[in-house]
């Protein structure tokens, strides 16, 4: 069993040193470097909630309540219970690799990736409580999740198991919260219901 660890370790390790490594041209370098920021996402949070309040009234209060438990369980467990718990150092804290730290590193755990686990867990409930929207929107949303996580490593704060546990957890997190809101306040596919 302890082989099997050390080969996960092993592998983890290399393609975090793949991801880590890439040479980008500078304006995507920017853009990974910003897009794993919560603030530049505004604007997107602002009109989800937006749209939902103009088209589902009174419902689009639970809606932003539980958008809001979910990422408040998702961060709560990734850092408090899981992070505390594994206590794995950052990739760009760590001696024994050779890291290019494109931001300001932190003093924190790596597993799992609260960033990770957050929108993973805000795309989940998303995609399932706004079931009505198409499906090229509810692709999009993984995409954004996933490109978030995969910016943690490009930057040298995660490891790729970080990104993956987290958004297994999110993912679980987000789907629990979505299945809650559908039992009791689902918004449904009647626009100003």
């Amino acid at each position: 069993m302890a082989g099997i660890i050390e080969l996960i370790i092993d592998i983890d390790f290399w393609i975090f040193s793949l991801i880590n490594g890439l040479q980008l041209p500078a304006f995507l370098e920017v853009i990974f470097t910003f897009w794993r920021n919560s603030f530049i996402w505004g604007p997107l949070y602002i009109f989800i909630i937006a749209f939902v309040f103009f088209n589902f009234r009174r419902k689009a209060y639970w809606f932003l309540l539980f958008s809001m438990i979910t990422v408040g369980s998702t961060d709560m467990v990734s850092s408090n219970l899981i992070k505390k718990s594994v206590e794995r150092l950052r990739p760009c804290n760590t001696e024994y690799l050779e890291v290019i730290s494109r931001v300001n590193c932190g003093s924190g755990y790596s597993f799992t990736s609260s960033h990770a686990t957050n929108h993973f867990g805000l795309a989940t409930f998303w995609i399932i409580t706004l079931g009505f929207i198409k499906r090229k929107y509810k692709i999009l949303l993984v995409i954004w999740a996933g490109l978030i996580g995969f910016c943690q490593v490009y930057v040298g704060v995660h490891f790729p198991l970080d990104i993956l546990f987290g958004s297994f957890v999110g993912t679980a997190i987000g789907y629990g919260f979505a299945k809650l809101f559908e039992k009791y306040y689902g918004l449904g596919d009647d626009p100003l219901s």
